[in-house]
């Protein structure tokens, strides 16, 4: 069940429908989760993936069509086993922070939660021929000129939660939402005065939500308290405590010039935080770039950050029910500072910010409840859009102003719980939403689970409409031990076909082909067994993504991984090939940017495969056009782009016949 909201300015017949959006404050009830009435592919229970053998560095592993060229474990002061006191110590501060007041208790880094094995890895940014590997207690920096012998650069010992990274030129920013993150990096948390006792919640008003992580928002240190949350220095466990001078969380700026020494800058402090970050880049503006900041965790008192609120629908100054933009200028990106907090969930017809309400999520009969903030945002520029996964809805952004983004239309689903990231395909004609369903924490790929819960949704885009087209989930059931679902991926750029890399947590990578929208399939997987045979441990592939050629794996408790694609049925050789030609200086996955394919040979046979996969060329008129290519017979060439130039009405698929044109141009140059 999925509604797009420019349906509910047309007619009120969008009453029948589970989910409202921008004008009318209503949402229907379902009593179970939705039939899905489109495809979603079947789990294969006698997959190779199936059974493997537990196991820290010892796990069993099943692969097809990509290999492990290279696995780095996580360095000390991140590592299990170590502190953060084991690693480098902290950069330097951006300003001095004030004394500690006298007397005020001490509070070592806690160790890592039970169940987890070290500080747990999290997201990846790319920058030349580094790859920054975002962590609990900070950033490390690893060489990858060579992807098969990857080098760690430098470690940087920074706690504040999950550490969503994104880079541009010489600038890192990373998110801070764990309320023990200090201004100086510091791993001590914020120590609580003597005999502080924590005061009671306030009540939820009614229509309002609660905010993620409140109850057990991170205080000095400690485990996973909220959805997203994990062990490690600063993270998520116990109450923020009083207001604190040292405290910092929102977006913090490094300047990487020197990698060997990141320079910690003055960052941006933020009523909830930053649990994750988006780099936006306006094409009309050479002098700035911008984040859109998500946070999801508790509003910060005004004694601690002047202009906080955390009230509900009747405060015009509440945190809640907005995103934060904040503008970087380049020349001096010490100004950074919050040039906007858009409701982009309000009602248009009347202003209410809480213009989003849904209910019902995975069939569980719940009333509606208000939207108050997104988990993820993908923004791409060069299309003026950007795609918000905001926990119960997914929505579309014209962000042709960055700074003012509007909401253009919501959508929502039951079988959904929790929306957690966007990603367009490189044409920007399909737009792909996942489920994070039990946080990222739970074993949700079982035998027992349905497949399309914390599964991907792809959607076709026309005409700023989203259409549900089809579900996809990793197809090998998992066991209890293994926590699993749909998590962060990219694009991988094999011109002719849209094709996805993702990581699954302990479910591994699955590699998708989603070019025909209402039929994806696997192409291609990596999946180890579980940390432990006998008893949960957190772990998996956080974030997989394709860079300059290779695949990285920000595994939780293993550390890196660098894969490459293999030939399969499924992919050629010449298909890695035209992909490899594709280099990009910096890459971050929120932040995608247009690739334009060479139109030389290379991409040309690339195209030849896929025509013969379909049956669109046979084997002999494929050998034909390749044998031609590599002798650079002109002749034959235009007689052969002639003949594909025919060929394009009677084409089977409009991808055929794309890649049809397309390779019929490649012959006549």
């Amino acid at each position: 069940m999925l509604i797009n909201s420019p349906s509910l300015r047309r007619a009120a017949l969008a009453c029948t429908l589970t989910v409202f959006a921008c004008s009318t404050s209503f949402a229907q009830i379902v009593a179970g989760p939705a039939k899905p009435t489109v495809y979603n592919n079947p789990q294969i229970p006698n997959d190779p993936r199936v059974g493997l053998k537990g196991g820290i560095t010892d796990a069993g592993v099943a692969a097809f069509g990509m290999e492990l060229v290279n696995n780095l474990p996580k360095p000390p002061g991140f590592a299990a086993g170590t502190t953060p006191q084991d690693a480098a110590a902290p950069p330097p501060p951006p300003t001095p922070p004030p004394p500690p007041a006298a007397g005020a208790p001490g509070a070592p880094a806690r160790a890592p939660r039970a169940g987890s094995f070290g500080s747990t890895n999290s997201d990846l940014a790319f920058s030349g021929t580094h790859v920054i590997v975002g962590n609990y207690n900070g950033l490390n920096f690893y060489d990858i000129s060579d992807p098969t012998k990857v080098k760690l650069s430098t470690s940087v010992m920074c706690p504040g939660g999950q550490g969503d990274v994104s880079v541009y030129g010489h600038l890192l920013f990373m998110s801070v939402e764990a309320t023990g993150g200090r201004i100086d990096c510091g791993t001590q948390g914020i120590p609580l005065p003597p005999g502080y006792v924590p005061p009671a919640q306030p009540a939820v008003a009614a229509g309002d939500t609660a905010d993620a992580g409140a109850a057990g928002a991170a205080g000095a240190a400690g485990g996973r308290g909220g959805r997203g949350g994990r062990g490690g220095a600063g993270g998520r466990g116990r109450g923020a405590g009083p207001p604190s001078p040292d405290r910092f969380r929102g977006v913090r700026i490094f300047d990487i010039s020197d990698l060997a020494h990141p320079k910690q800058l003055p960052g941006v402090q933020t009523c909830r935080g930053s649990h994750t970050h988006t780099l936006v880049v306006d094409p009309k503006d050479k002098n700035n770039v911008y984040l859109y900041v998500s946070g999801t965790s508790n509003v910060r008192a005004p004694e601690e950050l002047p202009g906080c609120s955390g009230g509900g629908v009747e405060d015009p100054n509440t945190a809640r029910y907005t995103i934060v933009v904040i503008q970087v200028p380049l020349a001096h990106p010490e100004l950074a500072k919050v040039v906007n907090s858009p409701r982009i969930f309000s009602d248009e017809s009347t202003g209410a910010m809480n213009g989003l309400k849904v209910g019902n999520l995975h069939g569980e009969g719940a009333a509606p409840t208000d939207v108050n903030g997104c988990h993820d945002i993908t923004a791409y520029p060069e299309l003026g859009l950007a795609a918000g996964a905001c926990s119960r809805v997914g929505i579309l952004l014209d962000i042709r102003d960055p700074v003012h983004p509007k909401r253009i239309t919501a959508i929502s689903d039951p079988n959904f719980s929790f929306w957690h990231s966007a990603m367009f395909n490189n044409a920007g004609d399909k737009v792909i939403f996942d489920d994070e369903w039990g946080g990222g924490s739970q074993p949700r790929c079982r035998a027992q689970d349905p497949m399309t819960w914390g599964a991907d949704s792809i959607f076709t885009l026309k005409n700023k409409e989203l259409t549900l087209g089809s579900y996809y989930k990793m197809p090998a059931p998992q066991t209890e031990n293994e926590n699993c679902t749909a998590h962060n991926g990219s694009i991988i750029p094999i011109p002719g076909r849209d094709i996805e890399v993702k990581s699954w947590y302990q479910g591994g990578v699955s590699i998708m082909d989603f070019t025909d929208a209402t039929h994806p399939f696997e192409i291609a997987y990596f999946d180890r067994g579980p940390l432990d045979d006998n008893k949960f441990i957190d772990g998996g592939e956080w974030s997989a993504y394709w860079y300059n050629g290779y695949i990285y794996g920000s595994e939780i408790a293993r550390g890196l991984d660098v894969f490459r694609l293999t030939p399969s049925k499924f992919v050629s050789q010449a298909e890695i090939e035209a992909a490899q030609q594709v280099h990009q200086d910096e890459f971050n996955a929120q932040a995608p940017t247009k690739i334009v394919y060479p139109a030389n040979f290379v991409t040309g046979k690339a195209y030849v495969d896929q025509l013969a996969r379909t049956n669109a060329l046979t084997a002999d008129k494929a050998t034909a056009i390749k044998t031609a290519m590599d002798k650079k017979n002109t002749k034959d060439l235009k007689a052969l782009a002639a003949t594909l130039e025919k060929g394009v009405a009677t084409a089977a698929t409009p991808a055929d016949a794309n890649r049809m044109t397309l390779l019929a141009e490649i012959l006549k140059k």
